[in-house]
């Protein structure tokens, strides 16, 4: 991956600039890593025109400098993190004017923040998320490595799937298949959900035992680089799909297929979720249709843009959204079809293998 950390360290300067302020306090781990490469569990970073500064304990003394290069000097302070902060602060003249990351800042953070007062201090919101929502092709490709990676785990699980079978167990099956596969770890636990629990859209994989005949819902993602791949499958276990289940899965893949086909630059996320929206209304299912049809995937399993009926921002070329419309019946089962996808100008170009013909595990 071409290393582009001073571009996008520049890029955040100039966002800076425009609006007065001489530097940012990065909070969050996933920008951190954007800006500098550094992967650690614990560290502030100082975004300012002389260069970035970034701030971690003793844990990490060997594995920052190594990571972040020359993209950030590395403060290591084995006492408060905190108060090296403020030392670093102190190294600019008083009165600069700083930002902070306020939606990632915790009520405790922003105590810390204000005592120190060598700075202005002002909050500010998703700046580093922006640059984040296009993925230049490097970010693009790990994307499609983790898709590569989740596919075939699923690939092998699949013939493994019997009825009789605890959802848990089929979890620990896929769980060890992307490991051994490459993911570096799970982007969100993994759903395992049968029969009526597959109505519920962010069930929590259970003891329950797989039923013949039974909807078998599966949610799982795998990481590459740092980057998450996010994928759900519906199959039907141990018998074949009744009529039913054969008219809300169609119903579902006929709506994923519309959105692949209907997305591109310029849309906004409504008017993206729409197109899926309007095929499962039609068909009755309206109601049975409670989440947003996707949003934004990279270093985070859900960030920028967002792609649901608030979304008023048109989706840029270049960002990666998961397109994933759901139908969920109580007490009978749900189906949920998910893809990545990369949004370009005249459409969107499939991360993952779309493979979403109906699957009887008989």
């Amino acid at each position: 991956m071409a290393d582009l950390r001073q571009t996008r360290q520049g890029a955040l300067l100039a966002r800076l600039a425009a609006a007065g302020l001489d530097g940012l306090l990065v909070l969050s781990l996933a920008n951190i890593r954007y800006l500098t490469g550094f992967t650690g569990s614990s560290a502030l970073l100082l975004i300012r025109e002389s260069g970035a500064t970034l701030i971690t304990d003793f844990r990490y003394a060997t594995q920052a400098p190594r990571e972040a290069g020359n993209a950030a000097r590395v403060e290591i302070d084995r006492i408060s993190t905190w108060d090296r902060l403020g030392k670093v602060v102190r190294e600019a003249p008083n009165g600069v004017r700083l930002g902070f990351e306020a939606h990632i800042a915790t009520v405790r953070d922003g105590e810390r923040i204000v005592a120190i007062e060598q700075a202005e201090w002002e909050p500010v919101s998703d700046l580093v998320e922006q640059l984040r929502l296009v993925k230049d092709p490097g970010e693009v490709q790990a994307i499609r490595r983790a898709a590569e990676v989740a596919q075939a785990a699923l690939n092998e699980v699949l013939r493994e799937i019997t009825a009789g079978q605890q959802e848990l167990a089929v979890a620990a099956l896929l769980e060890a298949a992307l490991r051994r596969r490459g993911s570096e770890w799970h982007p969100f636990p993994t759903i395992v959900a049968s029969g009526p629990r597959a109505a519920l859209p962010h069930a929590r994989t259970s003891e329950r035992m797989i039923q013949a005949g039974e909807l078998l819902l599966l949610d799982f993602g795998a990481q590459v680089d740092g980057y998450c791949a996010d994928l759900t499958r519906t199959v039907v276990v141990g018998a074949r799909a009744d009529q039913r289940q054969r008219l809300v899965y169609d119903t579902v893949a006929t709506a994923q297929r519309r959105a692949l086909n209907g997305i591109r630059a310029g849309l906004t996320g409504r008017e993206a979720d729409s197109l899926a929206r309007e095929v499962i209304v039609a068909a009755g299912f309206g109601e049975a249709f409670g989440h947003s049809l996707g949003h934004g995937l990279g270093l985070e399993v859900h960030e920028a843009p967002r792609v649901g009926p608030t979304g008023q921002t048109a989706l840029p070329a270049g960002a990666v959204v998961t397109v994933e419309p759901g139908i969920y019946l109580p007490e009978w089962g749900g189906v949920r079809l998910e893809d990545d996808a990369l949004v370009t100008g005249d459409g969107t170009e499939l991360l993952s293998d779309n493979r979403v013909e109906l699957v009887e595990l008989v």
